[in-house]
């Protein structure tokens, strides 16, 4: 499973906070050895103000050092600037604190007005954004991430999109709101960020733009997979958004895993699947992996003996994939229906226990499955149970149902190219009469 594990290459794309829950996840699979995984968690830890997850982490690693008393010093110097910055932003957090004050700011739409605004009822001057932004990212290092939140929604709220804080504040927003998991609040922000990066204010040359959408392909996962509207965003950002789609393919194929995930558990966006197809070809020489093997196999080779082999290794990865762990049950489900559903249109009889074969299904449970299928999609099929066998395209119609079906149609093309042929004679006429009447 380790080989599939793609940890390593999304936490390059991830701030540290967002690395430790990855970590998390791996450590209760047991896919990597726990000493190395302790370790990990320490060279993260070791750059933030966490100093009790520290600590519990270094005691699990190192049992025989008094590790307590080691970082004792290190609390004192982070409590003493913490105290420090919030002294510097008081002015700010009393704002922030004051109901009144935030409903009035969230109301007002001119940056001048409200910045007018604040300075009569406090002594507020816009060169003190510098310090909360400075505090809320401290305590964000700490782990405070809903009072970093709070302190850079205010910001948000003040400072203008060219404002050298600006973008930080978007970025240390929206992690902040995956880490308290406020999907609602993260999805505004996703949106913010995108619409940011793609006016391209202030970011710089392009490569760095590009880099940017890197970051937001990544972060957004946490949200697409956690959001009620996510599985439709994930398509419709990283299919159809020709700029996020291009950063996938020049800088981060292995998110075609995600994209593909999304789609096949997407019953209503079975459209897409044409265009996943076609990406994930274009890109197999830089990223395959069982699930998007698994289309291949079944929409471009049709080999469903290879698609059936590849849904058992799906069945591997989605367990084990940190995003994608809580999909298993609806993925095979689908995945199971898209290869009876491509099975049926190139057969017209089916047996069941080939049908069971390929679902990699017992026989009687793929009957059920099969019935339940027939019912509930109202699919043209019926099953002989004598035989065995499930038999596509319903009743055919009798010869003389045929005949009356023809006859309709013939006659509706009738009676289309008779009005066209007096439209014409008529036009024909009128011309022919206003050429005399000249």
């Amino acid at each position: 499973m380790a080989k599939f594990d793609l940890t390593s290459r999304i936490g390059q794309y991830l701030d540290r906070h967002l690395v430790l829950p990855h970590l998390e996840f791996l450590s209760a699979r047991g896919i990597f050895d726990e000493n190395e995984l302790l370790q990990a968690k320490l060279d993260v830890l070791s750059k933030t103000n966490m100093l009790d997850y520290l600590i519990d982490v270094k005691q699990q690693l190192y049992p025989e050092i008094d590790v307590k008393k080691e970082e004792e010093s290190r609390r004192d110097e982070i409590l003493a600037e913490l105290v420090r910055l919030q002294d510097n932003a008081q002015i700010i957090i009393d704002l922030i604190n004051e109901e009144k004050v935030m409903k009035k700011m969230e109301s007002m739409r001119d940056s001048m007005a409200l910045i007018k605004f604040l300075a009569d009822e406090k002594d507020f001057r816009i060169d003190m954004m510098d310090d909360i932004v400075k505090l809320a990212k401290y305590r964000y290092e700490c782990g405070n991430y809903t009072v970093s939140s709070s302190y850079l929604y205010f910001c948000m709220l003040v400072i203008p999109p060219t404002d050298k804080n600006y973008l930080n504040a978007l970025w240390g927003k929206l992690a902040s709101e995956i880490l308290t998991q406020e999907w609602d609040t993260a999805l505004e922000d996703i949106n913010k960020m995108r619409e940011y990066i793609d006016m391209n204010v202030s970011i710089g040359n392009p490569l760095q733009v590009l880099q940017q959408r890197t970051w937001l392909i990544h972060w957004s996962l946490f949200v697409f997979f956690n959001h009620i509207k996510g599985r439709d965003m994930i398509i419709d950002m990283f299919l159809y958004r020709p700029h996020y789609l291009n950063a996938i393919q020049t800088m981060c194929p292995h998110v075609l895993r995600y994209l593909a995930a999304a789609v096949i558990v997407n019953r209503s966006r079975r459209s897409a699947l044409k265009d996943l197809v076609k990406v994930i070809q274009q890109e197999s020489y830089t990223y395959r992996d069982p699930i998007t093997e698994f289309l291949e196999h079944l929409y471009v080779n049709f080999d469903f003996d290879g698609a059936r082999q590849k849904l058992q290794e799906c069945q591997t990865v989605l367990c084990n994939d940190f995003f994608l762990v809580a999909l298993l049950h609806e993925f095979v489900e689908n995945a199971r229906l898209m290869i009876f559903e491509t099975f049926c249109r190139i057969h017209q009889c089916i047996s069941i226990q080939m049908l069971a074969e390929k679902l990699d299904m017992e026989v009687d449970v793929a009957e059920c499955w099969i019935v339940n299928l027939i019912r509930n999609a109202r699919l043209p099929a019926k099953i002989d149970s004598k035989l065995g066998h499930v038999v596509m395209g319903g009743q055919t119609a009798s010869p003389y149902q045929q005949l009356v079906e023809k006859i309709e149609t013939l006659s509706v093309r009738s009676e289309t190219l008779e009005n066209l042929v007096e439209r014409k004679v008529k036009a024909k006429n009128q011309d022919s009469i206003s050429i005399v009447w000249n």
